[in-house]
């Protein structure tokens, strides 16, 4: 074989990093080796994997071409290695979240993945849902978990449970005893939302699809607690997830506002770059998210 698995890992990590001191430093290797692995594997097969852009090292369209196969492949030679070794880890995995699901749903689905498989390492990145697709797209993450709706021809965009978004307001405010809102009062309120973007305020302009020009956004804020803190602080009226809100609104800190007419139910998803190989550790990941799909 002309080429060896440390080479491909060399590789793979210069095309995450797109800096080859980076990439050495992320494989614990000086930055003149990780430069000979790479020059040793274009010169085996005479091809260039990168184009040189100032001091950034960005894929030719050969190297984009081969960076799936290699993903895939050192996937594979990493399940072989723990079945060699009996080992019960499934192997490092990296999960990317959106904001509700990665604080409100994903911490509990990791704590439960660690006590099954106490030997797996895992990480969670918690992001918009534009950030978690780009990153999934670049290999960067194994899976997402997203709550907007995103199409891209290189994803596997999985249906995986449902949620209900939320109207809310503090219990001072003067919409707190309206009952049923109208479209008129909801144009007329001051609304404090997610930034665009994020998968919350996709759900929340389809579901005011026909007002959205008349519609007054006193704030955008890319946090969600600060979101409930603004309202909590009667500064406008707010729309999450439900999930986000339950010990607000069973405390009574918050107050929760029927909004008839308007579908504010969404699906949440997964999404897999499609040439990914599902490794032990996506495997054993998608089983339990099928666990918590309801």
């Amino acid at each position: 074989m002309r080429y060896t698995l440390r080479q491909l890992e060399v590789f793979l990590a210069i095309a995450q990093a797109g800096n080859l001191t980076r990439a050495a430093t992320q494989l614990n290797m000086s930055q003149s080796a990780a430069s000979s692995a790479l020059k040793d594997l274009e010169n085996q097969f005479d091809l260039l994997l990168f184009d040189r852009v100032g001091k950034r090292l960005q894929l030719s369209d050969r190297g984009q071409q081969l960076r799936h196969t290699a993903e895939r492949l050192m996937a594979m030679a990493d399940d072989l290695e723990q079945s060699l070794l009996n080992n019960t880890s499934t192997g490092p995995l990296d999960i990317g979240a959106t904001l509700s699901i990665g604080n409100y749903l994903a911490v509990q689905m990791v704590a439960r993945f660690k006590t099954l498989h106490p030997d797996s390492p895992i990480t969670l990145d918690v992001e918009n849902t534009e950030h978690i697709a780009e990153r999934v797209l670049n290999f960067e993450l194994d899976i997402g978990m997203i709550e907007g709706e995103f199409q891209h021809p290189q994803l596997d965009i999985r249906p995986w449970r449902q949620d209900e978004m939320t109207v809310f307001c503090s219990p001072d405010h003067p919409l707190a005893e309206a009952g049923k809102l109208t479209d008129e009062q909801l144009v007329a309120t001051e609304w404090i939302l997610r930034e665009t973007g994020s998968g919350t305020r996709q759900a929340f302009d389809r579901a005011m699809s026909g007002l959205l020009p008349k519609m007054n956004i006193a704030l955008e804020l890319q946090h969600t607690e600060a979101i409930k803190r603004a309202v909590q602080a009667n500064l406008g009226v707010g729309c999450l997830s439900l999930m986000t809100l339950q010990d607000e609104l069973d405390s009574g800190r918050l107050v929760r506002l029927d909004v008839p007419g308007r579908d504010l139910t969404r699906t949440l998803y997964l999404i897999l770059h499609k040439q990914k190989y599902h490794s032990m550790g996506i495997q054993a990941w998608i089983s339990l998210c099928e666990e918590w799909s309801s």
